[in-house]
């Protein structure tokens, strides 16, 4: 039976009424969620319902019993990991990307939304000065997105080794070393566990979590000629810093090795021209990685692989099958890990559409400058110790001790009013702070130096 029109009105009149109710709170309502999932198992059933319910009473129903449990991550006060909020071009592009219901995976069965996203990519690259001729691939985020770079960097590395990975697998192949610096993201590490390469090989970082050029042509002078995979950064997720491309990439094509750069963040910097020195030389690389729904502000989920050799991201990903509609230019599904996904690139280009390069721009350069009037404002505050430099969107602060930084912290989080996550760097507790809503402005700024002050206070000794 094929559905009418008609019975799709009510559930989405509801969800639209519901969005807009929701979008309408997020300014003045609390940042923190209120409740949390023990407390909402009652609101959403115990069991499965013996009967059926209209469909837009189960979107109002579903829209009133997750409300308190919901964090305002579109607030312009939120600073709490590195999460983006939403660009109104991109919301709307998201509810067509699932009214259409495309499956993205093939190029000629979905030919729609494969455009749009291979518009979206042609634009990423040229608005940050990589290759013209890589591929990109959507993926679920940035683990994902370093997932299926460092695959292509294995398979790449391997048959350069004269090993045929996809026939005899990694068993008895040469060890492939891959290189990192001691403070990379988390994701690098999950994804070489996925791969079965095992624990990288750390080289010693700067106070800002900068891998040390001296430190790695040390090390790959040592080692023996073989399979070796070299990871950077575009964007520490505690300082912010850029790790010196022109120097180590330079040095790790001396000997051989794949470069791929983990850019989850930091790599829209160079979108900017007054940021774009930050990745200066990085376009030498073999692979870069990035998160759309960071710095982009685009819905979850959407990470974006970039490849400057196509064949060896899409001989470690393609699949071959007869009852597939292949295309010969390539399909979506053989730049990535997935046949079939949601069509998450279309926001990307309505997000990119919407912006144009010089609001992609604008975006960066704004988010830096609230990272840096947030530094100053919190920095001036008594007790307080910003511990980086701040050359990007990331700040990270330190009150008195461990102790006192952590009081403070949920102090933070009981008010309401901001949301700053903790972490641990240098051998400290530090607050972190990172700026990626695109709606945080002056006033958000205002009002969340003035919440940490409010908890500086709260937290005194004598309070």
């Amino acid at each position: 039976m094929t559905a009418r029109p008609s019975e799709y009105t009510a559930a989405l009149t509801a969800a639209a009424d519901q969005a807009q109710r929701w979008l309408a709170s997020v300014p003045d309502r609390p940042v923190p969620p209120q409740r949390n999932a023990d407390e909402l198992r009652s609101a959403f059933g115990e069991s499965v319902p013996d009967g059926g319910s209209d469909p837009a009473s189960v979107v109002n129903l579903l829209a009133e019993a997750a409300d308190p449990g919901l964090m305002s991550m579109a607030s312009g006060r939120f600073y709490g990991w590195v999460i983006g909020g939403t660009l109104p071009a991109a919301l709307g592009a998201d509810w067509l990307v699932s009214a259409w219901d495309q499956n993205a995976g093939m190029r000629g069965a979905s030919p729609g939304v494969v455009a749009a996203e291979e518009a979206a990519g042609r634009w990423l690259l040229d608005l940050l000065g990589l290759p013209a001729t890589a591929d990109v691939g959507f993926v679920t985020g940035a683990t994902m997105a370093n997932f299926s770079c460092l695959a292509a960097a294995r398979q790449r590395v391997l048959a350069d080794a004269g090993w045929d990975l996809p026939l005899h697998g990694l068993s008895g192949s040469p060890k492939v070393r891959v290189i990192v610096g001691a403070e990379r993201h988390a994701s690098i590490d999950i994804a070489l566990s996925y791969l079965g390469l095992g624990a990288p090989i750390a080289v010693p970082t700067d106070e800002q979590g900068r891998i040390q050029p001296d430190a790695l042509a040390q090390l790959l002078t040592g080692l023996e000629p073989g399979p070796t995979i070299l990871c950077l950064q575009a964007g520490n997720v505690h300082s912010g810093s850029f790790d010196d491309f022109t120097e180590t990439i330079a040095v790790a094509h001396e000997h051989g090795a794949w470069v791929h750069v983990d850019g989850a963040f930091g790599l829209w910097a160079a979108a900017s021209g007054a940021h774009r020195s930050l990745v200066t030389g990085y376009e030498a690389a073999d692979s870069w990685a990035t998160d759309a729904h960071k710095t982009l502000n685009v819905p979850y989920d959407c990470g974006v692989c970039i490849v400057a050799d196509p064949a060896s991201l899409r001989a470690a990903l393609g699949i071959q099958a007869s009852y597939l509609f292949h295309d010969s230019a390539g399909d979506p599904l053989d730049k990535v890990p997935e046949m079939s996904r949601r069509a998450r690139g279309v926001p990307v280009w309505a997000a990119l559409q919407s912006l144009g390069r010089s609001g992609v721009a604008d975006l960066i350069d704004r988010l830096v400058a609230n990272a840096r009037a947030l530094a100053a404002g919190i920095g001036g505050l008594e007790g307080v110790e910003v511990l980086n430099d701040v050359v990007y969107t990331q700040v990270c602060i330190s009150i008195g001790d461990d102790e006192r930084t952590r009081a403070v912290e949920q102090s933070l989080l009981a008010d309401g009013a901001t949301w700053m996550s903790g972490s641990r760097w240098n051998g400290r507790q530090i607050i972190r702070i990172s700026v990626s809503n695109w709606t945080t402005d002056d006033e958000d700024v205002t009002e969340s130096i003035a919440a940490v002050r409010r908890a500086i206070t709260a937290t005194e000794p004598s309070a």
